[in-house]
């Protein structure tokens, strides 16, 4: 089957990670991306050097993308580049606010040269505005929404494990795009996409913030869930621990009877809602706690599974790696074929390839 995007010309002026996420998921769908370089190469290129000595982030995020090495302060590259625009359906880029149009790209007049042209940009904070010029990585926004200081335990903030900001931030912008696509599919106009690093993870934590603008700020509680109870980690008396989610009071019923044997917890005041369970968070634990501590580790996930509770291992990388339900694709590399994880959207009749990742080339003369 023909990948839907095939035909689709896009150009990505990127680096780091936001925007080649991107610009991968418009290449596996079959769309041609040529990415552009700086002379020293995108820096994520030396992130780490695991994936068969090159960068987990650069091999993850650039599969199927063809790579042009510009330097854009010359007259040179900026005419290389120009070609490629005005070929070009899509325009992704996440240079500094403003730096586009001082290399005489300005967006403006890029979509009244090109009037059918989608041009994204992703940034920090924005086009403009007091923060637009300041640097913005992924850390950085975790920090400075707040995300932060409702991640980690009870003592300290702590980072999400992975590049959160980033990934999020690129699958907002492809999701834009395509929906410019769309668009232009009906219109034949194309559009200008505006993307800010910290707008995606303020969207993303309306919850949080909602309940703390109604009265209860949410608390740092490590693997339990702030507004939901029980939902955390429980020790069996023998074995590995297991994170359970009890999502409605009826499951509460149930955990009470099939699994506790104390059903008359379930209609009780104290713990009868799920509101009235986190208020008093302390001695519903405590509750489900004892229970657990009674039986081994393989017979309190046998009765949880019979009485049809949510449970969870809590893994590490190791546990993902060796995982039964793990899917992988493996990759070409320039240094020989790399895998890992699949794009979680499965597409009937159609079993995708994914084209191999680019190596830095010598800059354009």
């Amino acid at each position: 089957m023909a990948l839907p995007l095939k035909g689709l010309e896009v150009v990505a002026v990127e680096q780091a990670v936001a925007a080649p996420f991107a610009t991968s998921r418009l290449a596996d769908a079959g769309a041609h991306v040529v990415k552009i370089e700086r002379p020293e190469g995108d820096f994520a290129r030396g992130y780490d050097d695991v994936a068969k000595g090159q960068s987990s982030y650069f091999v993850w995020l650039n599969r199927g993308k063809d790579s042009v090495t510009l330097d854009l302060s010359t007259d040179r590259g900026k005419e290389v580049l120009r070609g490629l625009i005005s070929k070009a359906d899509v325009l992704v880029q996440n240079l500094k606010p403003g730096s586009l149009a001082r290399l005489g790209f300005d967006p403006e007049r890029l979509v009244r040269d090109y009037p059918r042209l989608i041009i994204c940009s992703i940034s920090g904070y924005g086009e403009d505005g007091p923060m637009a010029d300041r640097k913005a990585y992924d850390l950085l926004i975790q920090a400075e929404t707040g995300l932060c200081s409702i991640t980690g335990g009870p003592e300290e903030p702590a980072r999400v494990g992975l590049s959160i900001v980033d990934i999020a931030t690129g699958a907002t912008a492809y999701t834009a795009i395509l929906e410019a696509l769309i668009q232009r599919g009906i219109t034949g106009k194309g559009t200008r996409i505006a993307v800010s690093m910290f707008d995606v993870l303020a969207d993303w934590l309306t919850v949080p913030l909602l309940n703390h603008e109604g009265g209860k700020s949410p608390k740092r509680i490590g693997l339990a869930h702030p507004s939901i109870a029980p939902y955390g980690v429980f020790r069996p008396k023998e074995g590995p621990p297991v994170l359970i989610a009890v999502q409605s009071d009826r499951e509460w019923r149930i955990l009470c009877e099939d699994f506790m044997r104390r059903p008359e917890l379930g209609t009780d005041p104290r713990f009868a809602t799920n509101v009235a369970r986190v208020n008093n968070r302390a001695d519903t634990d405590a509750a489900v706690a004892e229970a657990f501590a009674k039986l081994d580790a393989p017979t309190a996930v046998r009765l949880l599974s019979e009485a049809g509770i949510a449970l969870a291992s809590v893994n590490d990388m190791e546990g993902l790696s060796n995982h039964p339900k793990l899917r992988r694709t493996t990759v070409e590399t320039p240094q020989g074929p790399v895998s890992f994880p699949a794009p979680a959207a499965i597409f009937e009749g159609e079993a995708r390839r994914y084209g191999p990742v680019p190596a830095q080339k010598p800059l354009e003369a």
